[in-house]
């Protein structure tokens, strides 16, 4: 049998109430994950990891205001409040998320030009975060998601894990979603379509 690993995506104290991109109730997914994370053997943890002047933050392009869209080189890109800075309390991860047992953090959005949602990929859907090498040499086959949001961060790594040959479930319980535009129906149709298992 394949063996399984839980992946926690962004609990992070910015996508929490009170934070700069706060996730409307995120901090309701805290206990779930703990008691999840007891089940696996395997705990992944990723951190959305900015500079300061990133460029997937509205206040980088003069002008533009929060959740707008703007071109990037790599595509369309939404623009966003200024969060989970480097070293600040936002990147912090929540106080109440017992993370002790996670085996590895992967730090992602680290490069200022580039934005990333994906536990695997950044936004350009090329450039790897190391994640896929690190399950495939720990024989990983099947990943369960959990964390912040569920149509972005969530979503995209459930998508690109799948691309990448992984079976892959999302815990809808142990997430919540941003719900830009109707993004949360659009994104949930996409991870059916792609063979995910939504719990």
């Amino acid at each position: 049998m394949a063996k399984e690993a839980l992946i926690v995506i962004d609990v992070q104290n910015d996508f929490c109430p009170g934070g700069a991109l706060a996730v409307e109730r995120g901090d309701e997914v805290v206990p779930v994950i703990n008691r999840l994370a007891g089940r696996f053997d395997h705990v992944i943890l990723t951190q959305d990891w900015h500079p300061a002047g990133h460029s997937s933050f509205a206040s980088s392009h003069p002008g533009k205001a929060p959740f707008e869209t703007f071109e990037m080189p790599y595509g369309e890109q939404t623009l966003w409040p200024d969060h989970c800075v480097q070293g600040t309390r936002g990147a912090e991860f929540h106080p109440g998320l017992e993370w002790t047992r996670a085996e590895l953090v992967i730090r992602k959005g680290f490069r200022k030009a580039i934005d990333s949602y994906s536990a695997f990929f950044e936004n350009d859907h090329k450039t790897p975060t190391g994640l896929t090498g690190y399950l495939r040499e720990r024989e990983i086959g099947k990943v369960t998601l959990a964390g912040l949001a569920t149509d972005f961060c969530v979503a995209y790594s459930a998508l690109d894990a799948r691309s990448q040959g992984f079976e892959a479930t999302v815990v809808l319980e142990a997430c919540r979603a941003i719900d830009l535009g109707g993004s949360l129906a659009a994104m949930t149709e996409k991870m059916k379509a792609a063979g995910v298992e939504l719990v």
